[in-house]
């Protein structure tokens, strides 16, 4: 199934013109190319305004020794949730995206992880979805990161639904 572009963007606001697999397909080649070793991280954090939550799923590209960078997509609803079923909402978005390109990234032999903002310390409310998250990743077959280690959601993803 192709996802359309639309609502994947370029840091800089420039939407895609290509169907999100065939973005990244064309990145690691071209990365590939340029001798880059590719790894990727896939995030989603929220926030709260109001009556709505607005998402923010990251993809981020790191360049090993070289930078990187990351495509974003962002969607709002206006459902009321629990912060246990928001925290699960952000990584049900990433294992989506993460799951639609994992094809990809096998065949590249492209390292990616799964970043949760889910906090590893009892003492914050996100920690009630960490066990259930953990086992929904890694049941899919990928790896995670939680905070303070999950720069994807608690970072890049963070900056653009504030």
């Amino acid at each position: 199934m192709q996802q359309p572009t639309k609502q994947w963007r370029k840091l800089t606001g420039e939407y895609l013109r290509n169907y999100i697999v065939d973005e990244v397909q064309g990145v690691l080649l071209r990365e590939k190319e340029k001798g880059h070793t590719i790894k990727v991280c896939i995030g989603t954090d929220s926030q709260v305004k109001g009556k709505e939550t607005e998402f923010a799923t990251a993809i981020v590209f790191i360049r090993k020794g070289h930078g990187g960078f990351m495509y974003l997509n962002n969607e709002t609803t206006c459902e009321k949730m629990s912060i246990r079923q928001r925290m699960m909402t952000e990584v049900s978005k990433s294992i989506e995206i993460a799951y639609h390109l994992s094809n990809v990234f096998t065949n590249h032999n492209v390292d990616m992880e799964v970043h949760v903002d889910i906090n590893t310390s009892p003492m914050f409310k996100s920690n009630e979805a960490l066990s259930e998250a953990i086992g929904y990743i890694t049941g899919m077959g990928f790896s995670f990161k939680a905070k303070p280690d999950a720069f994807a959601s608690s970072c890049c993803a963070n900056k653009v639904v504030q």
